[in-house]
């Protein structure tokens, strides 16, 4: 059984109100990477007072506490995901749609990469998808 919103938002020392429980959830329910903007298209009806600057906030306070994860695949807007479990992505240039795809685990150069403490590593890659190369042969 997962722990409710509430309770793990408290468990990471964010008071958990109303609208961080909401955009959290939307978000841990996406599949599709959302933007800031869908985000606020999204919750806008269900939370009347809610702005796009609050929606950025919570997108920020989530992230900086690793609940939420930026997904930067080179767009003019910064998509977002929960964290579940480690991947990389897909882009299909030819419907904008982004995948989890199974991690791809580059290889390193140790000599090349001396001094240097990796932290982090996204891999992106960017084609298109089997739906799209399908009704373009249709």
């Amino acid at each position: 059984m997962t722990m409710p919103v509430r309770d793990m938002l408290k468990e990471k020392g964010i008071s958990p109100s109303y609208t961080r429980q909401k955009i959290y959830e939307f978000l841990a329910a996406s599949t599709d990477h959302p933007t800031a903007d869908d985000i606020y298209r999204a919750l806008i009806r269900e939370l009347p007072t809610l702005s796009k600057t609050t929606v950025y906030n919570v997108i920020k306070l989530l992230c900086e506490h690793d609940l939420v994860k930026p997904v930067n695949m080179s767009s003019s807007e910064m998509r977002y995901e929960v964290w579940h479990e480690p991947h990389s992505h897909f882009r299909c240039t030819v419907c904008g749609t982004i995948y989890d795809i199974p991690p791809i685990i580059p290889r390193y150069d140790a000599k090349r990469l001396e001094g240097f403490i990796i932290k982090d590593e996204e891999v992106n890659l960017s084609g298109i998808c089997p739906i799209c190369q399908q009704e373009s042969t249709t």
